[in-house]
């Protein structure tokens, strides 16, 4: 995964480094803010629409982005753009790279025990990226390692502007040998110590628990003796020390004591997640015997995750009965009544699953893993318009997300609007950064329409992707060193 070779990829001469470049003009001259976010959306949609453990799951990723934003608006750069996404990977880890892009294994959310120890290295993360420590590394490294990095920034940019797959798939090589060479070290200890001292500030006005870091590293750093020399991957790329830990633990103590409750959506992400990460059966008992042993910190959660493996194992009625059983015990919530809908439809109770959506996303139109399951079971049930409907009143409201597009595309589709059915498809493709595939897809609906209008709106977009190609081709061309 290029992304996460970029992000986590250390460069010889950062470690010795005890001194870090000023902040500012002269990291942006290495990297501007407009490449980062460019190079940071590249490695975004690789990882995206390529790596098979992403996760593309609405109430997960739609959890970690809250929290993330919530630490944004309280970071360096409260107006920072930043994406938080989820890959399926048992090993504690999360990376940062260019543009605000924040990958979080599966494994760190499991292994958090609390909200705020999950926000603390968001919090970590995203200091990593306000204080631009990725391109004050470049500026700290040797020359050598700046062409590897390059090599590596630029190969997505050239494949995504018209390279062949043989062209790419060759220089994909290249860059993962290039990248191989700098695995040894993460993060210098310098950009360690500030990232905790911004993190902690980021968490602690977010309104988290300033305890949260701490605890967390510090559990990490006693993982040590038990990895020995197969510690998890965060410690690895991001060294821990004990002065380190001490000062987080001093900043923590000195701090005025606050109560800070966990989210009943943290309980419940993580139950999803642990019914989704092993065999159903193994989590039902698990659940079974943490309500059995009364080792729990959110009971609904337990009886949540109960109902979701009794799901997975086709055990409806069980599910459903488990289901109730959570409501009963927590404040209403839509990925209760998200989960209630997907029992009808194992059931094959399509009618049951879409009344159970309408009346969901009344009370939660905001919420989205809601709106696309209304949209799949209205399509199942050749509702098209009604579907187009609800998807255009979503991108009416800024919502800029290629699987809207592409839902969008399959409803007309199947009304026979072939024209509007490309359009969709072009505009999805655009933002999945297939720029080219979006100008084919335009092209042949210019081919196809018939009314004026339809043909002016389809030339205007064409020409700006277009310009957009050139501007991408001509880009893969110019090394950004």
């Amino acid at each position: 995964m290029l992304a996460i070779c970029i992000a986590s990829a250390p460069m010889p001469g950062l470690a010795a480094s005890t001194e870090l470049p000023e902040l500012g003009d002269a990291a942006h001259e290495v990297l501007p803010p407009q490449l980062q976010r460019k190079l940071g959306a590249e490695f975004y949609n690789e990882i995206r629409l390529r790596e098979p453990s992403y996760i593309d799951d609405p109430e997960i990723a739609g959890y970690v982005n809250r929290v993330g934003r919530r630490l944004v608006s309280a970071s360096a750069d409260p107006n920072g753009r930043f994406t938080f996404f989820v890959l399926r990977d048992r090993q504690i880890n999360a990376f940062a790279t260019f543009g605000g892009y924040v990958g979080i294994n599966t494994g760190l959310l499991l292994a958090a025990r609390t909200e705020s120890e999950f926000a603390g290295v968001l919090a970590h993360e995203i200091s990593h990226v306000t204080q631009q420590h990725l391109a004050r590394g470049i500026m700290a490294a040797q020359n050598q390692s700046m062409s590897s990095l390059a090599s590596l920034a630029l190969l997505i940019l050239a494949a995504r502007a018209g390279g062949n797959t043989g062209q790419m798939a060759q220089g994909a090589g290249q860059a993962i040998q290039a990248a191989n060479i700098q695995t040894q070290l993460g993060y210098s200890r310098d950009f360690e110590r500030e990232a905790d001292r911004v993190g902690y500030t980021t968490l602690t006005k977010a309104g988290y628990d300033p305890k949260g870091m701490a605890d967390f590293f510090e559990r990490l750093q006693k993982s040590t003796a038990i990895y020995e020399n197969n510690a998890p991957v965060y410690l690895r790329t991001h060294p821990l020390t004990t002065d380190r830990i001490s000062d987080m633990q001093g900043r923590a103590h000195n701090a005025p004591y606050r109560q800070v409750r966990d989210s009943q959506e943290f309980y419940l992400v993580r139950a999803k997640l642990r019914v989704m990460e092993t065999m159903p059966q193994d989590a039902l008992a698990e659940f079974e015997t943490q309500l059995r042993e009364r080792r729990f910190a959110h009971e609904s959660a337990v009886f949540y995750g109960i109902s979701r493996a009794q799901l997975r194992l086709g055990r409806f009625a069980e599910a459903d009965k488990s289901l109730q059983q959570a409501k009963k015990l927590a404040p209403a919530n839509p990925m209760f009544e998200t989960l209630a809908a997907e029992i009808k439809l194992g059931e094959k109770d399509i009618a049951g699953a879409t009344h159970l959506y309408r009346e969901a996303y009344k009370r939660y139109p905001n919420d989205e893993a809601l709106m696309l399951g209304l949209v799949s079971v209205l399509q199942l049930q050749g509702q098209n318009e009604a579907a187009i409907q609800i998807l255009d009143a979503r991108l009416r409201n800024g919502v800029r997300d290629p699987k809207l597009y592409l839902l969008q595309a399959q409803s007309y589709a199947a009304l026979g609007k072939s024209v509007q059915s490309r359009q969709a498809t072009a505009e999805a493709y655009a933002l999945n950064g297939q720029t080219q595939a979006a100008v084919e897809q335009l092209e042949l609906a210019q081919r196809e329409a018939r009314q004026f209008h339809e043909q002016s709106m389809i030339d205007t977009r064409l020409r700006a992707l277009r310009a957009q190609v050139l501007e991408e081709r001509k880009s893969a061309n110019q090394s950004p060193f």
